[in-house]
């Protein structure tokens, strides 16, 4: 499948939250617990950080959007952080293991490195191996274990820290 990543834009909304809300509704995969309207994904694209990276992969020929991956600035009360991004990354459910998060990442890797960027971390919930393979696959190493750090329907969810330096 030939793919193209690129910055996000504001006509890029729809195809975000048609990934990332079946995500949510699932409740398997993200810490994410409500889904999202159109007006609010465009306007968390308008508002997102001048500070961090926002990428879509996109069909190359039919500019469907297959996943996307955001960094944004670890913490914005402290300079001491400035070099750490948090990241997010998010495919299509029928997209999955053909490439898609591989682009993601070495588009991202590269833009975030030119923006200043010296480490990437990461918290992926303790039960989504798949997630977590995938990030080791792209170079990120496990730095420990935040127990019971999210409460999901009732239910506990460990999250694994991960981090990547660029």
């Amino acid at each position: 499948m030939s793919v193209a990543v690129r910055d996000v834009t504001l006509q890029d909304a729809q195809g975000i939250i048609d990934i990332l809300n079946p995500i949510i509704e699932d409740g398997r995969y993200t810490i994410l617990d409500s889904t999202f309207t159109l007006e609010e994904e465009q306007f968390f694209i308008q508002v997102f950080s001048e500070n961090g990276v926002f990428n879509v992969a996109q069909h190359a020929e039919t500019s469907y959007i297959l996943g996307f991956q955001t960094v944004e600035p670890f913490a914005n009360y402290t300079r001491s952080f400035d070099h750490v991004g948090i990241i997010g990354t998010y495919v299509e459910a029928n997209s999955r293991r053909q490439g898609i998060a591989s682009a993601l990442f070495a588009s991202t890797f590269e833009k975030a490195k030119t923006m200043g960027y010296e480490k990437l971390f990461a918290y992926v919930r303790d039960d989504n191996e798949a997630a977590l393979a995938t990030y080791l696959k792209n170079g990120f190493e496990v730095v420990g274990r935040a127990k019971k750090h999210a409460k999901i329907n009732g239910k506990y969810i460990d999250e694994i820290l991960i981090e990547k330096f660029l």
